[in-house]
């Protein structure tokens, strides 16, 4: 033990013929001195006589010639073990043992020998007896190597200068036998070191006698003329731009696991086949997460279980679609149950809705720097609800983000009472803004007094709002468009009556800011016939009588 050489005894009067070390062929058992049966594997390496395995290599000896108090003749077994061999075998096994530690990490190949004379002299001297003739198989293949240590490496590794004298003095005490030749420290290890392998170990172990106490903290040094390259990435600025937009949203952030429940995922597989987990820590976590709205959901009902009704949680991190290099993306997820938080202290409490994550969802891009003008439609996966959600997206088929109620299947999958809505936003799908520049415009505010103006256009039910929006900002005179929003739908019942069956009215505000002079009435009955034929030219929508 207290040289660090492992060693077994077998009971010689036990050991029938010969003892032989050979590689196993995947049949051989053994009851070890644990007690416990194991089933040797292609490869090992066993110690065996005519009755079989005796001994795994390295790792445990034999039950059966194990010695007991009734032992008088003994084979003292000193070995040199491989470690990688050593240590995949008692993975495999599972036998954790002192000599499994000792070989696996690599013990000192020219101390079998001596190790084996102090442990016959040990047992001559406690317990009396005559040894016999050393029996020797095999041979260690062990050379010695140089290492080189430019001496100027120890203060640019550790910061602390060390002379010269005291770096050879340090590594001759340790053993290393060091020459200095032409500013170079040539040592050569000692055989129980078997770490040291390069220029770093060996300014390690300067360090660690000379003490790194006598280090002082001091600036580092970088030119004044020159501001320092970027540390983060692209993506990973827009990974924290989006957690801390939606902090400031009112979300308060999760952090789960990159693994989540295989049957709740399912629902999120989208026809993928999951990534399964070969060792799961839970039977609750066996698949890598597809989506991140899984664990969010899990969270959520946890907190409804405890009476926390409502809530709005976000996670931003990875989801993994498959096993190969790069089948994952990254994405920023936020869900509400219950209440909305409404920020005006006029108002009470509301029930969320498809509007408020749709805001969100909207703010997050362009947070990231996505561009102004997005689209929406009603394509989106299955677990969303499929009348009351939508999908951001500038080209068709390119998602940006999905917003809206979760599947009823979904939320009585996960456990979740009454209605939920969230939003992901695909943060490397979201591209950069056309403009180019990294920097906010600045802020103009114009003296001029705006000019509010209201429409109302009869257009086909089937019409979208932002359609109609989208028609209005395309006007000629846009740069002068400072707002523009919908306030008004009026469908169904007497609309039908009096516009016609399958037609609706949507009300339009437009506020109109001079930026030279103030408007005059023709300049804004020019802007107001401008917006409605744009409207009626893009969407067939006619202003109201």
């Amino acid at each position: 033990f207290d040289r660090s050489r492992p060693l077994h005894v077998f009971d010689a009067d036990k050991v029938s013929g010969g003892l032989r070390i050979h590689l196993a062929d995947g049949t051989e058992k053994i009851v070890a001195l644990d007690g416990e049966e194991h089933q040797f594997q292609p490869g090992m390496i066993a110690i065996s006589d005519e009755n079989g395995p005796e001994s795994i290599a390295g790792i445990m000896g034999g039950l059966a010639t194990g010695c007991t108090s009734e032992t008088t003749n003994v084979i003292i077994e000193s070995a040199l073990w491989d470690p990688i061999t050593t240590a995949a075998t008692g993975r495999r096994l599972k036998i954790t043992s002192d000599a499994r530690y000792r070989f696996e990490r690599g013990v000192d190949p020219e101390f079998a020998v001596k190790g084996l004379d102090m442990a016959t002299r040990l047992i001559l001297d406690i317990c009396g007896g005559e040894p016999s003739e050393l029996g020797f198989d095999g041979e260690a293949k062990w050379t010695r190597r140089r290492l080189e240590l430019r001496t100027s490496r120890v203060e640019d590794l550790i910061g602390m200068r060390v002379e010269v004298d005291d770096q050879l003095r340090i590594l001759s005490e340790l053993g290393f036998e060091p020459k200095l030749e032409n500013g170079t420290i040539l040592a050569t290890p000692p055989p129980w070191r078997p770490d040291a392998g390069g220029e770093a170990d060996l300014v390690e172990e300067i360090a660690r006698v000379s003490s790194l106490s006598r280090l002082k903290g001091k600036p580092l040094s970088r030119p004044l003329q020159r501001i320092s390259d970027p540390i983060l990435t692209p993506i990973q600025k827009r990974e924290r731009t989006a957690r801390r937009t939606i902090a400031t949203l009112g979300y308060h952030e999760c952090v789960g696991y990159s693994f989540t429940d295989g049957e709740l995922a399912g629902h999120f597989a989208q026809g993928r086949d999951l990534v399964e987990v070969e060792n799961p820590i839970s039977s609750e976590l066996d698949v890598m997460r597809p989506d991140l709205l899984p664990n969010l959901l899990r969270a959520a009902g946890r907190n409804q279980a405890r009476a926390s009704g409502s809530l709005a949680l976000f996670e931003v991190g990875p989801v993994f679609f498959g096993v190969e290099p790069g089948m994952q993306t990254l994405h920023a997820t936020g869900l509400i149950v219950g209440d909305s938080v409404s920020r005006n202290p006029h108002s009470g409490p509301r029930l969320a809705d498809l509007f408020d994550v749709k805001a969100d969802a909207e703010a997050v891009i362009a947070a990231i720097g996505g561009p102004a003008s997005l689209k929406n439609d009603r394509a989106v996966p299955a677990w969303w609800h499929p009348g009351r959600s939508g999908t951001v997206f500038v080209r068709p088929g390119h998602p940006l983000a999905w917003f809206g109620e979760l599947h009823p299947k979904v939320l009585k999958s996960a456990g979740i009472r009454g209605r939920a809505v969230a939003f992901t936003v695909l943060l490397e799908a979201v591209p950069t803004s056309r403009s180019g520049s990294k920097s906010r415009q600045a802020l103009i505010k114009n003296s001029l007094q705006p000019v509010e103006r209201d429409f109302a256009f009869v257009v086909d039910s089937d019409v979208a709002a932002a359609e109609v929006v989208r028609a209005v900002r395309g006007s000629k005179f846009r740069k002068n468009l400072d707002d523009v929003s919908v306030f008004d739908e009026y469908v169904g019942g007497k609309a039908e009556s009096q516009f016609g069956k399958g037609k609706k009215s949507l009300a339009v505000g437009v506020r109109i800011q001079p930026d030279k002079a103030t408007f005059k009435d023709e300049e804004i009955e020019a802007i107001c016939a401008d917006i409605a034929s744009r409207v009626e030219a893009s969407t067939g929508g006619k202003l109201r009588d």
